[in-house]
């Protein structure tokens, strides 16, 4: 499989063996190659170039990845791995890229590296070739997959993003902590990070429970009763998670609490732009 995103990967470009931990053998080999980036200049340099009236856009640097498997097949498994291959097959390449990419932001100590998803990428591929092939970006036979344009949509999400947006910046409505938090536990919920997830979304619930009991509102107030409903359980949850002792089926029983939590801040945030 092969991604190509609008920015850096963040990772240095290369080949790296993909293990599971405490495995022997490895999983994939991945590939991270940088496309397109703009030439440095030093900024004594840039300040000194006249810029026109009407510049044109910058250069877009673009990353790719490609995921492949460590285990030869045969052709024919091959060709009936590209006749199947769908989203579902990209969303697991997509987790390769994503657990490389939480590693590199650990590595280097930045937290602005991009989380990668379909939604974002240009363009997803599937194939299969020699490995020199693939490894290079080319392949025997391979076949382009249509990326999620519109991403994860919410359900009953009555407001539009730009209306929220305009009340924020005019000054009529304030964002909340707990609104960050839940974001943040959403994130790490998507791409896997369940422990993570766990934690964020206990603060969020703490957060949540303080700041939204201040709106008043009885369509807030009866979400929120909700989201109260769930704390003990997402309070277990954090605890099995700093003990590295989640259950396989956390995941689901986060997804559970923090769409609770979701639907009070949709309410909310409903009331502050009226």
């Amino acid at each position: 499989m092969q991604l190509e995103l609008p920015w850096a990967l963040g990772p240095p470009d290369g080949r790296y063996l993909v293990r599971a931990p405490g495995a022997q053998a490895a999983s994939h080999v991945l590939v991270v190659a940088t496309l397109g980036a703009a030439e440095r200049r030093t900024a004594r340099r840039a300040s000194r170039r006249p810029v026109a009236p009407q510049p044109p856009p910058a250069a877009v640097t673009t990353g790719r990845a490609t995921v492949v498997d460590a285990e030869p097949v045969a052709l024919e498994e091959a060709q009936r791995w590209l006749a199947a291959a769908d989203l579902a097959t990209a969303e697991s390449a997509l987790a390769t890229l994503a657990r490389a990419v939480d590693a590199h932001r650990i590595a280097s100590g930045d937290p602005a590296v991009p989380e990668p998803s379909l939604a974002h990428a240009l363009v997803v591929r599937a194939g299969y070739g020699a490995g020199e092939q693939v490894a290079d970006g080319r392949w025997a036979e391979a076949r382009a997959l249509a990326p999620p344009r519109e991403g994860r949509r919410r359900q009953a999400a009555a407001l539009a993003p730009h209306e929220r947006l305009a009340a924020l910046l005019a000054g009529r409505a304030e964002p909340l902590l707990c609104e960050e938090l839940a974001l943040r536990a959403r994130r790490d919920l998507d791409a896997g990070r369940t422990r993570a997830a766990a934690v964020q979304l206990r603060l969020a619930f703490e957060a949540a429970l303080t700041e939204l009991a201040r709106s008043g509102s009885h369509g807030v107030a009866e979400r929120l009763a909700a989201v109260g409903e769930r704390r003990e359980a997402v309070e277990a949850l954090a605890a099995a998670a700093l003990a590295d002792a989640l259950a396989p089926d956390a995941g689901a029983a986060l997804a559970e609490a923090l769409a609770r939590l979701e639907a009070a801040l949709r309410a909310r945030a409903a009331l502050t732009v009226r």
